[in-house]
């Protein structure tokens, strides 16, 4: 019995040994065939600049060609549901923000589940912002609910599916903001307000850069951890409602891509981030640039999707 037991356990520890050597070899060689990066947005935002630094110092480092691929639509789910569909081989990496990994999954709106994916790190503090123009006879939240009680305010958003969406109507309903209308736009700029298209806009800082530079817009509030360094007199949502969510960015593979590919990504992330032209951008948008680790990751992520579930509940 005990000869026996020790044949039928030696090809088990031979397959183990070589598919720890295969992983061990795929690490070592990746990237051997061409990286795409999935920005599930169209280009020009935050995600989508910071992303192509990344694929640059990739190319940079490793000698293989490494794009970004824009692919918007069903307010991000399209690009993420093309990284679910992917090998585990970080061939394909997705450049997503919070709600495509939680409250579209909770919503039911994605054809993938969350556990498809495992983070390599997250790396943006998006700062979404709630805007208006300049000239608007409100400064707050607290005064914009004031000034609705006797007057129609028209909302600008990413759609009903969009984190920012759902937190600016619990916001609302907690404030006593009446938004007499509201409708969905692919992009939220300068025009949007400009033209009378609505009242307020979610929308993030690198879209109404031009008119924020120019004094023709202000900020009611910052989807953020901290306060913005652009508009440090700006509060936050949590610091004006108590409501604790923000926006991030981060970078996801399929589930099952070796760890040690993981942390070469993430290796080549983080050099790029500390480039001069992510610390511009940071100063010309007050985008909050860093990096969190995938298992730091997973504790933000697991804790961001209790969060939707109960914003979910709210909304229902």
């Amino acid at each position: 019995m005990k000869t026996s037991a020790k044949l039928l356990l030696a090809p088990i520890a031979c397959s183990v040994l070589i598919g720890a050597a295969s992983t061990a070899a795929m690490a070592a060689e990746y990237p051997n065939r061409p990286v795409r990066f999935i920005v599930p947005w169209p280009p020009g935002d935050l995600e989508d600049v910071l992303t192509r630094k990344i694929a640059e110092e990739m190319s940079k480092e490793t000698g293989v060609p490494a794009s970004v691929v824009n692919k918007p639509g069903g307010g991000g789910v399209l690009g993420a549901t093309a990284v679910a569909q992917s090998r585990p081989d970080g061939s394909v990496i997705g450049s997503f923000v919070v709600d495509l990994v939680t409250s579209q999954v909770v919503g039911g709106n994605a054809p993938y589940s969350r556990d498809d994916f495992e983070p390599v790190g997250i790396f943006l503090d998006y700062p979404f912002v709630l805007a208006t123009k300049a000239d608007a006879p409100y400064n707050t939240l607290a005064e914009l609910a004031e000034y609705s009680k006797t007057h129609d305010i028209s909302l600008g958003h990413f759609g009903y599916q969009a984190l920012p969406t759902a937190l600016t109507f619990k916001a609302a309903e907690q404030l006593g903001i009446n938004i007499a209308s509201d409708s969905a736009f692919n992009e939220l700029n300068c025009a949007t307000l400009a033209n009378g298209d609505a009242d307020i806009t979610n929308t993030t800082t690198q879209q109404i850069l031009p008119c924020l530079d120019s004094g023709e817009v202000k900020l009611l509030t910052s989807y953020t951890f901290n306060r913005l360094l652009t508009a440090p007199d700006v509060p936050t949502l949590n610091e004006q409602t108590g409501i604790p969510q923000t926006l991030w960015n981060g970078l996801f593979v399929k589930k099952g891509t070796p760890k040690e590919v993981k942390e070469k990504i993430a290796s080549i992330a983080q050099a790029a981030l500390q480039s001069p032209d992510v610390v511009k951008l940071q100063e010309t948008t007050g985008a909050g640039v860093y990096w969190t680790n995938m298992d730091d990751a997973e504790k933000v992520i697991e804790l961001d999707y209790e969060n939707a579930k109960k914003l979910a509940d709210a909304n229902k």
